[in-house]
């Protein structure tokens, strides 16, 4: 089986790391090849380049000849014209999250894909966590979430607001494990550091009664990725940074009542980016990723449309005074 040749577009943090997994596994496995690195900025192009030893362009195109698949991994409001053009070259996508600036955007990038008979996969990588991984079998109608997804203002994402640079995350796992949008939503956000919203907070109501509370914040001193959640007869406690799961669930106490029982659930704590790339690498050989597990792009504009329904739904700020 011959390995697969990859490009990477996008030298920033992002793109170090997929550059990084793409170099380990072509020493460690031999399936998979970086052809090389782009970005408009030339400079930070060919450091990155010098660092895992592939040629180094600014124009992504000129790599698409000698490639099978393309990782974007540029700003968030480049994400369509990158993602389009190497879609349009007849190479598979893993974009990074989110799939697109706009909805308009993302589903433009999902039609093409569906037309050129392409693979779009989405860097939502937190659905790879170990933690929630041990957890999806065993989740049954939940009827309440409560979550926060926040830190220290961060080197990249500043582009687009906290919503589509956080919570978005975990709108798309509440989407898949749910199957379903939500009917409802209300939200408020306030900008601190950028023009867009850095803090925010979203009340999701699902079909089937389930309702979910998000907090995401980028200007936190302290780092908390928790996901709780509730349904009749147990409670998951998911921590995405530890990769840590705890289940709490309703049983018999023996003598006709009931008690909480605790039960740390094993975890196989790894990495989630090289997992997502295995899926994806695994994808574009299958030309599905059916049963495999990723974020497709129509999973990944579905939990986009949310993100802006949550955006749209926050009322300006001076009319919070």
């Amino acid at each position: 089986m011959s390995a697969l040749r990859v490009a990477v577009v996008g030298a920033g943090v992002m793109g170090g790391h997929h550059a990084r997994k793409l170099r380990d596994r072509a020493r460690d496995h031999g399936d998979v090849v970086l052809t090389g690195v782009s970005d408009r900025d030339l400079a930070r192009a060919e450091k990155l380049g010098a660092e895992v030893g592939v040629p180094s362009v600014a124009d992504p195109e000129k790599l698409y000849a000698e490639a099978d698949a393309a990782i974007v991994a540029v700003t968030a409001v480049a994400h369509y014209e990158v993602a389009r053009r190497a879609l349009e070259a007849g190479l598979d996508v893993l974009v990074e999250k989110p799939i697109a600036a706009t909805l308009e955007e993302a589903e433009q990038l999902v039609a093409l894909a569906d037309r050129e008979k392409r693979l779009l996969q989405v860097g939502h990588q937190e659905w790879f966590n170990a933690a929630l991984r041990v957890v999806r079998t065993q989740i049954n109608r939940p009827r309440f979430a409560e979550i926060h997804r926040m830190g220290p203002f961060p080197e990249r994402g500043t582009d687009v607001d906290v919503v589509l640079d956080l919570m978005i995350h975990d709108i798309e796992i509440l989407q898949q494990l749910l199957g379903t949008e939500p009917e409802k939503v209300d939200a408020v956000g306030v900008p601190v550091l950028t023009d867009h919203a850095d803090i925010a907070n979203a009340r999701l109501t699902f079909p089937g009664s389930c309702v979910a509370n998000l907090t995401a914040s980028r200007v936190s001193f302290s780092p908390l990725r928790k996901f709780r959640l509730f349904q009749r007869d147990a409670y998951f406690s998911i921590d995405f940074g530890e990769q840590k799961a705890v289940l709490f669930r309703r049983v018999s106490d023996g003598e006709g009542g009931k008690k909480i029982e605790m039960q740390q659930l094993e975890t196989d704590p790894g990495d989630a980016l090289a997992t997502q790339l295995e899926v994806f690498l695994a994808g574009v050989r299958a030309r599905s990723l059916a049963g495999l597990g990723g974020v497709s792009g129509a999973q990944a504009a579905s939990a986009l449309r949310t993100a802006v329904r949550v955006i749209d739904a926050m009322p300006d700020t001076d009319a919070l005074e």
